[in-house]
């Protein structure tokens, strides 16, 4: 009788665009160019292609730029200093919080 061990190779996934896309979204106090730089590459991924876990790290930086974005343009449009400087301020805590979290459960492998 002959035995043999079948072990299937799982497919590796490529994590680098998700890498270097939390590396563009941690470069937003650079005129947020990197941030909005990150949103278009991230918006043309096609979401069939990439696996689970990937695809939810491209749904939580697309949101996360997207907030960060909605926040600063209404403290951009606010007539008052002290208000839009809080705006600022939380929506810039609140993003990189979003991007420590993110990019520690991506290199954990773990959906977000």
């Amino acid at each position: 009788m002959v035995s043999t061990t079948h072990t299937e190779a799982l497919p590796i996934e490529d994590k680098s665009l998700a890498h270097m896309l939390y590396g563009l979204m941690a470069c937003f106090p650079i005129l947020l160019l990197p941030a909005v730089l990150s949103l278009f590459i991230n918006l043309n991924q096609r979401s069939n292609t990439l696996s689970s876990m990937l695809a939810s790290h491209l749904r939580w930086q697309r949101w996360s730029i997207l907030s960060m974005l909605l926040v600063m343009a209404v403290g951009y449009l606010s007539n008052q200093p002290w208000l839009s400087a809080t705006l600022y301020v939380a929506a810039s805590v609140w993003f990189s919080g979003r991007i420590f979290k993110g990019w520690l459960s991506l290199i954990e492998g773990r959906c977000i």
